[in-house]
């Protein structure tokens, strides 16, 4: 199904169930190696309500998804760039778009109901975020932080915080506490 929409196969994924792919001609979704893709509700005790979703709107759209990254019930909706870096953890549910999707003005809406405003979504290496969560349109997410389950993220998260809400703002920075407990509780 990956080669049919054009998706080059990478090396050690793990798919449980077939994601949506919904590829528009001339965009480019790139996987990298040993990515983990769970659309079934057995896979995961936080069952996702749906498959993952891969979707470009506009010829010129990319998504990229680096190395060792992994999703329950994502979708990923890019009319501009979405670009999701290295060990990226993607809580069930959460959905990420760089689109508004239709115009805010009801003229436009009537004439071009697709012309919502766009800006890229950039998440760096080794973020997690939390389930059910939302990231807009023009966010970029920096290396190492957390999101907290069910946040709406509208702008930048710097790297190496924990942010949380409607909208997220940052809860707190990770600090090296937060590194030591984690290598300690998995030994």
């Amino acid at each position: 199904m990956f080669a049919v929409h054009g998706i080059s196969w990478g090396k050690g994924w793990r798919i449980w169930g077939m994601p949506i792919i919904q590829r528009y001609r001339g965009s480019r979704i790139e996987l990298g190696n040993d990515i983990l893709l769970r659309s079934w509700a057995s896979t995961n005790p936080l069952v996702p309500n749906h498959r993952v979703t891969l979707a470009t709107r506009s010829k010129s759209a990319i998504i990229r998804v680096g190395d060792n990254s992994g999703m329950t019930g994502t979708t990923l909706v890019a009319a501009e760039r979405i670009e999701i870096g290295a060990r990226v953890l993607i809580g069930s549910n959460t959905v990420i778009v760089d689109t508004d999707f239709h115009p805010i003005d009801p003229d436009l809406r009537r004439t071009d109901v697709l012309r919502g405003k766009h800006r890229p979504v950039v998440i760096e290496d080794d973020v997690f975020i939390g389930l059910n969560s939302l990231i807009l349109k023009g966010v970029t997410i920096g290396s190492s932080s957390v999101v907290g389950a069910g946040s709406v993220v509208i702008h930048d998260v710097p790297p190496g915080v924990v942010v949380a809400g409607n909208p997220a703002v940052i809860v707190r920075e990770i600090n090296n506490s937060d590194r030591e407990q984690n290598l300690s509780s998995h030994w």
